[in-house]
């Protein structure tokens, strides 16, 4: 990847990082964990891979996004306001009554989101439906849609992935943020679904592993996966819970719970500072 732009990739990361703590400290509430364990893959798609029109959200041309582990909407939000669909200053109102920024993403309210998410398993099986979709229109727009490893204990999650190989959706990208933690602790511990690049190879899905906050490696990912025919793509990221923030990686308690005051200083300066080191 070119210098420039991974640099300019990094500084939105930390912009990324910073509007998911500003929303979920204003919210009281929110899913900062796997926000931040994304970040730098949201940030990849959403200002340098997809092709989104933020003055036309709805444009039919432009690639479709699914947030099938809807929880971790503080980190959509984030990168979609950072890229033009709506102010940043709104990410202040996450949660509020009467704001477009609900708990989990909703479609025909919040500009940029294709999806309604929530139910875990279910993003995946609609990610499909646009894929299948594009295909049968003979469209060129790409689908993708992210995971989370506690959501593939989810039985619906691997319907649609025998789906998506059925039907050759080749045009379909899965990424599943492997952190290895969900709101109970280890995924190993509560329901391990390793080998998760075993099972989605078995599904018939072509599979790639990468570092989740390495961006050369998620640039050579996304490379890959629109070079792959006849198959539907799983890139299997190895991410960090709470990515960012010093006192919220690896930590399961940061699955759902919003930083107080002091937390919120905290992790706002460790932000800045990442900042200002880029921007030197």
């Amino acid at each position: 990847m070119d210098k420039e732009l991974k640099r300019k990739l990094q500084v939105d990361a930390a912009n990324v990082r910073m509007g998911i703590i500003e929303s979920t400290y204003n919210a009281k509430c929110g899913h900062p964990g796997g926000s931040l364990s994304l970040a730098d893959t949201l940030t990849y798609l959403y200002m340098a891979r997809m092709n989104v029109f933020p003055d036309n959200p709805s444009e039919p041309s432009r690639d479709r996004f699914v947030l099938s582990k809807g929880h971790t909407a503080p980190g959509l939000y984030s990168v979609l306001a950072r890229r033009g669909f709506f102010p940043v200053e709104e990410l202040k109102t996450l949660r509020k009554i009467d704001s477009r920024l609900q708990g989990h993403p909703v479609m025909g309210k919040v500009p940029g989101v294709d999806m309604s998410t929530g139910s875990l398993g279910q993003g995946i099986s609609a990610a499909c439906g646009m894929a299948l979709s594009g295909k049968l229109d003979g469209a060129a727009y790409r689908v993708y849609t992210a995971l989370g490893d506690g959501e593939i204990q989810e039985g619906q999650v691997w319907e649609a992935a025998m789906f998506a190989a059925h039907y050759g959706l080749d045009n379909l990208t899965a990424v599943i943020d492997n952190n290895n933690l969900q709101i109970d602790g280890k995924i190993t511990d509560v329901m391990s679904p390793y080998p998760i690049d075993g099972k989605f190879a078995a599904f018939g899905w072509h599979v790639i592993r990468i570092d989740a906050h390495d961006f050369d490696a998620i640039e050579a990912a996304f490379d890959e996966a629109e070079k792959i025919s006849g198959k539907p793509v799983a890139i299997i990221q190895k991410s960090v819970k709470g990515k960012g923030v010093s006192f919220m990686e690896d930590k399961a308690a940061w699955h759902g719970t919003a930083p107080n005051e002091e937390q919120y200083n905290v992790a706002m300066a460790e932000l800045r500072a990442e900042l200002d080191r880029l921007t030197q």
